[in-house]
């Protein structure tokens, strides 16, 4: 719940910092738990609830957004339970389909947060700012859309390929239930997190790119 205030407030360098670092760390020690030792099923269900309970937030609370780093804050909680699914699944195929969906996040969060760090000169701060983005700086756009297509799993982008070998995982463990909810919120994702790049490459009514104070 304090993912968005913090990403909203923080300067973008500390904000990409804080999505993929402590990722990485925590799901690195959890693999290695998983390697070396084994887990019960109940905390397999444990994570199975987890996962599904993130996919979801994340994808319902980014609909409502109006501001750029809240809706990648969201989309930084679902994407937790996207990866959490290989945990789900307690397989080795689930830990490596786990390790190729957090390194694609990482390079997708540290693109994300590039172009919006290269936009603050603009003081581009709502979604709405986006608009003009195409006329002004087309090669941003274009990126910035790109890897928004890939955070909510467009094909043939990376983003899919994830979200592919964790879904195929689960299913694989018999987790059925897990991968058609990871469905529906990347479905309601690519309404979420469309937003952006639509803006981006349409603009709307407030399609004002604003200059920085002097």
């Amino acid at each position: 719940m304090w993912a968005p205030d913090i990403y909203e407030g923080s300067p973008t360098p500390v904000t990409a910092f804080l999505s993929i670092a402590p990722k990485i760390s925590i799901f690195a020690n959890i693999s290695r738990v998983s390697i070396y030792g084994s887990y019960g099923a109940t905390l397999q269900q444990i994570f199975c609830f987890c996962s599904i309970a993130s996919m979801i937030l994340g994808a319902l609370a980014a609909m409502a957004q109006t501001k750029v780093k809240r809706p990648l804050a969201h989309s930084s909680i679902g994407h937790v339970g996207y990866i959490r699914t290989g945990f789900s699944c307690g397989t080795i195929e689930g830990i490596q389909s786990l390790l190729i969906g957090i390194l694609i996040y990482a390079l997708m969060t540290i693109d994300a947060f590039a172009i919006v760090l290269a936009l603050r000169q603009t003081r581009v701060k709502y979604i709405a700012d986006l608009g003009a983005l195409a006329k002004t700086n087309p090669i941003s756009a274009i990126t910035f859309s790109i890897t928004m297509f890939s955070y909510v799993g467009i094909p043939p982008l990376a983003g899919f390929c994830s979200k592919f070998y964790l879904f195929f995982a689960a299913l694989g463990c018999g987790a059925y239930f897990l991968a058609p909810v990871g469905v529906v919120t990347s479905v309601i994702g690519c309404w979420a997190a469309g937003r952006l790049p639509r803006v981006s490459k349409f603009g709307g009514p407030k399609a004002v790119l604003r200059a920085p104070d002097t």
